[in-house]
């Protein structure tokens, strides 16, 4: 005769058999393909901005310091540099790319920024679908602001680069508020560091690209890039110190030794992870030599 205990217990046996049933079935659901997948961005939404370790970039994705982290890495994660307290004036900027999308001009405003640079163009194929609101919305906030243009200089020439950019928003007007052309010659983020040029090659190929940007805008291209690269690719060149600003990238405390040739630079790129969107970077100067920059 069974006790009567026997009613209660194989009560807990069925539901615990019911629960780990609910369970398992919930398990496959999860399982299935696309069940756990995030809800899509809206529309208009850029791709977040990916780090070259991630994935593979394809032409055109490439954005300015795309190949910095990756080969030199970032000790800085996001913090003020502990040289720029020590400076007597610098002033924020930031630069940005299709991977920032419609940029909230006034949040970055409000921050603190007041000059930016947008990538206008890559090779002589891609142009950034997000350029007029990145450039003019920069400029409407009261920005001063500026294009750049990703050199790959195993695709074409420097001529051919330079007309292409500055026909495609890389130009120059004398109104303060626009900054001189930057060229972007750095980490190769599609295969061989320097492109497969040598040294004199990759030398030669940015004298054709400043020399023709010169001719069409009447302004010296800024030239962005790190010491590392510059001394690997182009053999450590002086050739342009004396002419091009410069704009050292350095994920660090400090811009460390610069490239041959230039004794200050003008913009440092000291982080890629902003506190609002884009890498940030500081003028080496007070707003008033910054507006000089712009008016040439």
């Amino acid at each position: 005769m069974p006790s009567y205990r026997s009613g209660p217990t194989r009560r807990r046996r069925g539901l615990a058999t019911l629960i780990g049933t609910f369970v398992s079935a919930l398990a496959v659901l999860l399982a299935l393909p696309g069940a756990a997948t995030a809800a899509p961005p809206g529309p208009g939404t850029a791709p977040a901005q990916q780090s070259p370790s991630e994935a593979p970039l394809k032409p055109g994705e490439a954005w300015m310091g795309a190949g910095v982290q990756q080969h030199e890495g970032d000790d800085t994660s996001g913090k003020p540099p502990g040289e720029r307290a020590r400076l007597a004036a610098t002033v924020e900027g930031v630069d940005v790319s299709s991977h920032q999308g419609n940029v909230n001009w006034k949040g970055l405003w409000d921050s603190g920024v007041r000059w930016a640079y947008v990538k206008a163009t890559e090779g002589t194929s891609y142009k950034n679908p997000y350029f007029a609101q990145q450039y003019n919305g920069s400029y409407n906030i009261g920005m001063i602001r500026g294009a750049y243009h990703f050199a790959t200089p195993n695709s074409s020439s420097g001529a051919t680069q330079a007309n292409y950019f500055a026909s495609n928003g890389g130009g120059w007007s004398k109104d303060g508020k626009t900054l001189p052309g930057v060229l972007d010659i750095e980490y190769n983020p599609y295969g061989a560091t320097c492109y497969g040029l040598s040294q004199s090659a990759m030398v030669n190929w940015i004298k054709d690209f400043t020399s023709t940007y010169k001719a069409r805008t009447g302004r010296d291209a800024v030239i962005y890039t790190t010491t590392n690269w510059w001394t690997q690719c182009t053999g450590n060149s002086s050739s342009f110190g004396n002419t091009n600003p410069l704009w050292i990238a350095r994920y660090a405390s400090s811009p460390g030794t610069l490239p041959a040739g230039w004794g200050f630079y003008t913009f440092w790129q000291y982080t890629s992870s902003g506190p609002i969107v884009g890498d940030h970077n500081v003028f080496n100067g007070a707003m008033d030599r910054l507006r000089a920059l712009a008016n040439g």
